[in-house]
């Protein structure tokens, strides 16, 4: 079994040497940004957070991420929140890519390692901290959540990658699939987080046109994407934002696996206003 790995080397500065020419881009329907823009001089810290900053790498905006914001967090030894969510409406999505944090939901203490993924819904009392005494870093997915009458709220979820199978894309013969953490067919939740995994040489085989929006995080590996009309070689530690509609596809070239994180939108009715 391949084991998992997840890019986490953030920060720093370059040097006064460095070309300024990068793949940086930000276009009306697809926002390229790459690793090694995420230095030292663009993270955040956040209000009742305790040794922590943040890089916001994507946010509520017009001609920008609609339905999400996105954070990589670095939380460093003895760090973290008692208060960690300001908006009750907001649900989160977490997923750690280096060392370990607790959550505490409810009162309930969740040891998370990395590869562990929590789905935290609307409005519950959790809190987080790194008792461990080596920093710990992972990504925070906030979205608003879309009550919908008579379908109950979604629970919460605590699971790790280890726990579910890679469901493979049909007629790919293994080359192409999707770890899900949240059941497809459960429309409680109206949004989804999966890795995508690639074995060298898979594709997307056609221009996928949809209505979900997402944001795609480079976990592992190298490829080349295809967004809308320009063809976009991406790497570990990239980010992607793909708008609605945006086409899309994909080539895996290797030498390695490639795997991202993926969000999207899904299970509601389109608003109309």
């Amino acid at each position: 079994m391949t084991e998992n790995q997840y890019f986490t080397a953030y920060g720093g500065l370059p040097p006064q040497t460095q070309l300024l020419s990068g793949k940086a881009v930000f276009k009306t329907a697809y926002a390229i940004i790459p690793k090694g823009v995420m230095s030292d001089i663009v993270t955040s810290l956040l209000p009742h957070w305790d040794a922590t900053r943040a890089w916001i790498i994507a946010r509520p905006m017009t001609g920008f991420s609609e339905t999400f914001s996105q954070y990589v967090m670095e939380v460093q030894a003895g760090g973290g929140s008692a208060r960690p969510e300001p908006d009750a409406r907001a649900q989160g999505a977490i997923f750690v890519i280096e060392g370990s944090l607790t959550v505490t939901l409810d009162g309930v203490a969740h040891d998370l390692r990395a590869g562990s993924f929590a789905f935290l819904p609307a409005g519950a009392a959790w809190t987080l901290r790194n008792r461990s005494d080596a920093a710990a870093k992972f990504h925070w997915i906030r979205k608003p959540f879309q009550p919908v009458e008579g379908v109950e709220p979604p629970p919460a979820i605590f699971t790790h990658e280890d726990q579910h199978e890679i469901g493979m894309m049909p007629d790919t013969d293994g080359a192409w699939g999707t770890t899900r953490f949240i059941d497809p067919n459960d429309v409680r939740y109206d949004f989804h987080v999966t890795i995508v995994t690639f074995k060298p040489g898979g594709i997307i085989p056609f221009m996928e046109t949809h209505v979900m929006e997402h944001g795609l995080y480079v976990l592992e590996g190298k490829a080349v994407y295809r967004l809308n009309d320009d063809w976009v070689e991406v790497e570990a530690g990239d980010f992607m934002w793909l708008r609605a509609f945006c086409p899309q596809a994909c080539y895996a070239g290797g030498p390695g696996r490639f795997r991202y994180l993926l969000y999207k939108d899904v299970n509601r009715h389109v608003s109309l206003w």
